[in-house]
């Protein structure tokens, strides 16, 4: 296959995902849909079919999430924890500004590798607070959470496919162009990450990540 039947087939399959996306997602895409991370340690998953927390306590919401976040846990499993503690924390204004309030010291007060996690938890977190807390308590108003994750793909020093993935599904709903390019880069990383073409498959569709990943010999 030359150059030229090599792009057009990129740009073909990157435009077929970026048609699915709209209709690939029912709810807030940062909190309804589960981040699949196999067998590693994230919270309690939360009952939909319940009211309330599940029986879980609120009182151990922050000190439970930074203990998996701290761990070096990788990125998709942050994401997860990340969904999980904003939808806990809503039951309570006083935890869901603690959480984000720490997490915000815990960005600045960092360096290094580890500051490029601690800003993409930062980021990805406050645009879950937007997508899930309610407006006239919500502490992630007026903040820009995208800018930051975009801060902590810089940071990273290289493309990161899980970071990617999460700036993909912040930007479902604009900016178009810059969605795009985080949904090509997710993609090329998932030849190489299964877990992380697992969620890309569940999210945008069986064949089109099936065409990403093995596209097919033009002639």
């Amino acid at each position: 296959m030359n150059l030229r039947l090599r792009s057009k087939s990129a740009i073909r399959t990157v435009g077929i995902l970026l048609a699915m996306t709209t209709s690939a997602f029912a709810g807030p895409p940062l909190i309804c849909h589960r981040i699949e991370i196999g067998q590693a340690k994230t919270l309690p998953l939360i009952d939909w079919n319940e009211h309330g927390t599940s029986g879980y306590n609120l009182k151990n919401l922050s000190r439970d999430t930074f203990a998996i976040l701290d761990a070096n846990a990788p990125v998709l499993v942050r994401m997860e924890t990340l969904r999980l503690a904003t939808i806990y924390a809503r039951h309570s204004p006083a935890v869901a500004k603690e959480l984000l309030t720490r997490l915000h010291a815990r960005a600045h007060d960092s360096s290094g590798q580890s500051a490029a996690l601690a800003w993409f938890d930062l980021g990805y977190m406050t645009e879950a607070y937007k997508q899930w807390m309610p407006q006239n308590s919500n502490p992630a108003a007026g903040l820009d959470g995208y800018a930051w994750v975009k801060k902590a793909i810089s940071l990273f020093g290289q493309d990161d496919p899980a970071m990617e993935f999460g700036a993909a599904l912040i930007t479902l709903s604009g900016p178009a162009n810059e969605h795009k390019e985080h949904v090509r880069k997710s993609v090329a990383g998932a030849k190489s990450d299964p877990l992380l073409a697992q969620n890309l498959t569940s999210r945008f569709g069986d064949g089109i990540i099936a065409h990403a990943l093995n596209p097919t010999r033009e002639k």
